[in-house]
């Protein structure tokens, strides 16, 4: 647990321009949209770069995700899901 935090801890230093944000969520899904609009908003403002992956495509995601949707990933670790916090993911990513 303490490798991990520790992990947590590095990689919140790294510069902004270094992270990745993932979204993972399907079409014909409000929340879906609402979370896609904060991603890109804060992404573009920061400098971070984020990706969109379809639940519908890959059957991992859908197995490991589908009752969250949307979820956020920040550097592949699970950060918000339902509904994204604008300033939380703004935190997340050390604004």
């Amino acid at each position: 647990m303490g490798g991990m935090s520790l992990l947590r801890r590095a990689s919140r230093k790294r510069p902004v321009a270094e992270r990745v944000v993932t979204l993972i969520g399907r079409s014909g899904c409000h929340l879906c949209d609402d979370a896609r609009r904060v991603v890109s908003e804060v992404c573009e403002e920061l400098g971070a770069r984020w990706e969109e992956r379809d639940i519908d495509q890959d059957a991992e995601l859908h197995r490991r995700y589908w009752e969250q949707i949307p979820v956020v990933l920040v550097d592949g670790e699970q950060h918000d899901f339902w509904r994204v916090n604008e300033q939380r993911l703004r935190r997340a990513l050390g604004a």
